[in-house]
């Protein structure tokens, strides 16, 4: 009875990711760009030899990042993106360049162009985009370029990693990638609308009480067949 009580503990462990990964959903329902994420679950078969049946375990290690759409607010301000289509923007992190769905951009003193947290937006060839501090009319096409009084500055570069699945969530609306990256293709850039979350909390809630529920049974086990390990101890040593 210890394999059940592994296998459980196993199953206990990959819910409690689950929960952790929902919660992290929910808080992020507001904030812009931000892709919903799942844990994946896997079993493990493994023979016992002998008349032992096979044990099975999960594992639940890994994570999917939703990559849908977001529905796009109409912002109107000046320096607010938003891509309709596959895409990312390129930003500049102290762990090297990133991708990015969130487009509500700030121009610095300098004239960068920094997302909330700081790190500067990319153009195409991979060069920090400025903008003058005297510019006065501030337009972007849908193919990402960028002008200033009518005089094209940058295009800004929306981009894709070659190998889909490197993509790795890098923390709040940042993803690392592994590889090369290339444009792509019939994206839209928005000037004065952003992307907002992907999540529906509707649907997270619901799954929530899913996970707590499946958790509790799982307890509900443990709990059991502790009691059944002291009771036998218990019946034994008299």
């Amino acid at each position: 009875m210890d394999n059940a009580i592994y296998a459980t503990l196993t199953r206990q462990s990959g819910l409690m990711r689950e929960m952790r990964a929902v919660a992290n959903n929910i808080a992020n329902v507001s904030t812009t760009g931000f892709r919903r994420e799942g844990v994946l679950f896997a079993e493990h078969v493994a023979a016992l030899g002998g008349a032992e049946p096979s044990l099975s375990m999960s594992h639940a290690n890994g994570r999917h990042v939703d990559l849908a759409q977001g529905p796009l607010a109409q912002t109107g301000g000046t320096f607010d993106f938003a891509i309709e289509g596959e895409g990312f923007f390129q930003i500049e992190t102290p762990e090297g360049v990133q991708l990015t769905r969130a487009g509500n951009f700030t121009p610095s003193a300098e004239g960068e162009l920094l997302t909330a947290d700081g790190h500067r937006l990319l153009d195409s060839g991979g060069a920090p985009v400025f903008v003058p501090s005297d510019a006065r009319a501030i337009a972007v096409a849908q193919d990402g370029t960028l002008s200033a009084d009518g005089a094209p500055l940058a295009q800004i570069g929306i981009v894709l990693p070659a190998d889909r699945t490197s993509l790795r969530h890098g923390g709040g609306t940042r993803f690392a990638y592994e590889g090369e990256i290339e444009p792509a293709e019939g994206a839209v850039l928005l000037q004065g609308y952003v992307e907002e979350s992907n999540v529906d909390p509707i649907s997270e809630i619901a799954r929530m009480i899913e996970v707590q529920r499946a958790y509790e049974m799982g307890q509900t086990f443990l709990d059991r067949e502790d009691e059944r390990i002291r009771s036998t101890i218990s019946t034994l040593s008299r």
